[in-house]
């Protein structure tokens, strides 16, 4: 059996860029023009939270460090923190994203069906 190639990141990103795409395909012209930013950064940072959520899985959460002779011991890895910010940004990005969606798109939530019963 062969195996499956593994994805360069550039085909990733297009890929993601290609499935958000689709969700906005009926958005008229002056609202394409706000959501195609954002949708470049939404699949850019959803591939670099991936990326670095595999590196944390395999290199942990904090990093041992060493100043000096005397002074060592551990904290927040780089890829922890980076991971936490842009978590944080690529949230954002995905609320407004998200509002941007035709109404005609959008599923209610379960809790938001129940409430109209």
């Amino acid at each position: 059996m062969a195996k499956k190639e593994e994805k360069t990141k550039e085909q990733r990103v297009k890929s993601e860029k290609t499935r958000l795409k689709k969700i906005f395909v009926d958005l008229d012209e002056n609202k394409k023009s706000l959501v195609m930013p954002l949708i470049e950064k939404a699949a850019f940072m959803g591939v670099e939270l991936d990326d670095l959520q595999e590196d944390i899985g395999r290199e942990g959460w904090t990093s041992d460090y060493k100043n000096g002779a005397n002074q060592y011991g551990t904290k927040k890895s780089p890829e922890a923190e980076t991971y936490i910010a842009l978590s944080k940004n690529y949230a954002a990005v995905i609320r407004q994203l998200t509002e941007l969606v035709p109404a005609a798109k959008r599923k209610n939530s379960r809790l938001a069906a129940m409430r109209k019963e």
